[in-house]
């Protein structure tokens, strides 16, 4: 029996085989929605005549004998995805109202695939935050408790997952933008290789392919990692322009049994270790997969990590401000030298810096990327925690402002980056996938960190942990 938290996968199989009609499957998650988003604030632009409208075409097509990789099938967009006629604000009040002309690249192929819109997910301001919380939409609820962010952020899609609104979701990934969500709300979260999936069209008026903006990718969420294969295989290629001679052929899973593969299990970075409850996670899988046979280790490959955290840092606000005025920059380079911390001197760094050093911090990228192809010579995946902890309470005000508790001791809210950045600073697949509650009752996750344009690699082995393993669950009372 098909119901709101069946898999993207069984829906499709059940429409396949006529015990369901896309009408009925649409109807479906608009009584869900209708039911828990008032006090979840999840999906703040609904598009129900839109999805029942999309739903009546693909049981006509189907009727007709065609088919799509997700016909009839309801998702979510995030509502920064460029979508035509739709809002597309990211949070912004100055963008209040925006409605690009046309479809983004991710919009575009997942509509082709003949999936059904419910509706655009709430995000924080700017793309900007670990919750979701925006003037213009207001904040999201994490259906784990209501008192606690959903992540961010794709909080507004990591909660409508969770709470069975949506089988899909798609969202993107700077700072943890789709592994957090996942974590937090208990959820799969694919982040994939820099280039495998177009970039343009995931912020207002930036709509354009760009290769020169780095770190932001765009990628799928999903409640089971065969799912998370299901959309991303929809997303991926190439952008506008490149796709006359561009095709993209990724490999295959290195392994198909756990007993295969070799693990790494990344080690605490830059002295501030995650809570106990991940920590005792990464050591329960490390034996889990030992078990199985798998090579398990503690590694990690041959870098700095403390100057490959600031080097990511100074790239991330470079890439975060591109619409700053120099007079603006300077003000924000000015106040974060005044906390006088290395981090803050790093983001002040990435304000300040001219087009020759910023050229230099790109070839320092690059070599970093080759020391990560060095280490999946002997290495397969890399475990790591998302975050430094489960959802955290809402928080407001500046960012410099926050802290975070962290089993009693309190940390900088900026540190819950740390953990996030290994594969966004060399633009490394990374699938995000359950790993339990902690003593609250609330979800935690890991993440699984892999070779560059290896991204099946990463989201087989997400796949196989589930079956021994976690997986998703739903929060109590949806």
């Amino acid at each position: 029996m098909i119901d709101t938290f069946s898999t993207a996968t069984e829906m499709l199989r059940a429409l396949d085989a006529g015990e369901v009609s896309s009408s009925e499957l649409v109807d479906l998650h608009i009584r869900q929605i209708e039911k828990v988003d008032e006090e979840l604030n999840a999906i703040p632009v609904k598009t129900f005549d839109r999805a029942r409208e999309g739903a009546a075409e693909a049981d006509r097509r189907r009727a007709r004998g065609e088919r799509a990789p997700l016909l009839g099938v309801p998702l979510t967009l995030k509502e920064s995805e460029q979508t035509a006629g739709l809002p597309q604000t990211a949070g912004i009040s100055e963008f209040e109202g925006y409605a690009p002309a046309s479809d983004g690249r991710a919009a575009a192929r997942v509509f082709e695939a003949g999936a059904c819109l419910l509706g655009k997910t709430n995000i924080p301001v700017a793309l900007g935050d670990w919750q979701a919380d925006s003037p213009v939409y207001g904040r999201t609820n994490n259906p784990w408790d209501l008192t606690r962010t959903p992540g961010g952020s794709t909080g507004g899609g990591g909660a409508a997952l969770a709470s069975g609104m949506t089988p899909l979701e798609v969202g993107s990934d700077i700072g943890g933008s789709i592994r957090v969500p996942a974590t937090y709300c208990g959820v799969y979260g694919h982040r994939p290789s820099e280039t495998a999936i177009p970039k343009s069209g995931g912020f207002p008026m930036a709509d354009l392919p760009n290769p020169a903006f780095l770190l932001g990718v765009q990628g799928p969420l999903a409640r089971s990692a065969v799912d998370l294969t299901l959309l991303f295989d929809v997303m991926i290629g190439p952008d506008v322009g490149e796709d006359i001679a561009w095709r993209l052929e990724l490999p295959r899973p290195r392994h198909e049994r756990l007993g295969d593969f070799r693990v790494a299990l990344l080690p605490s970075l830059l002295d501030v270790p995650p809570a106990a409850s991940v920590g005792a996670a990464l050591e329960e899988i490390g034996t889990l997969l030992a078990k199985e046979g798998a090579t398990v280790e503690q590694a990690r490959p041959d870098l700095d990590m403390t100057s490959y955290f600031h080097d990511y840092v100074r790239m991330l606000q470079i890439m975060t401000s591109i619409g700053m005025s120099p007079a603006e920059r300077r003000a924000r380079a000015a106040d974060l030298r005044k906390s006088g911390d290395p981090v803050s001197d790093a983001m002040a760094d990435g304000f300040e810096m001219d087009a020759q050093t910023f050229l230099r911090l790109v070839a320092t990228r690059e070599a970093a990327r080759v020391r990560w192809q060095e280490f999946f010579t002997d290495w397969d995946v890399v475990i790591a925690p998302n975050s430094l902890d489960s959802a955290f309470p809402h928080q407001a005000g500046p960012f410099a402002g926050r802290t975070l508790v962290v089993d009693g001791t309190e940390v900088p809210y900026f540190a819950n980056i740390i953990y996030a950045m290994p594969p966004i600073f060399a633009g490394l697949p990374a699938t995000a996938f359950p790993a339990g509650r902690d003593g609250s009752g609330l979800p935690i996750g890991l993440q699984a960190i892999g070779p560059y344009l290896e991204d099946r690699t990463t989201i087989e082995f997400a796949r196989l942990v589930g079956e021994v393993w976690h997986s998703f669950e739903a929060p109590p009372g949806y």
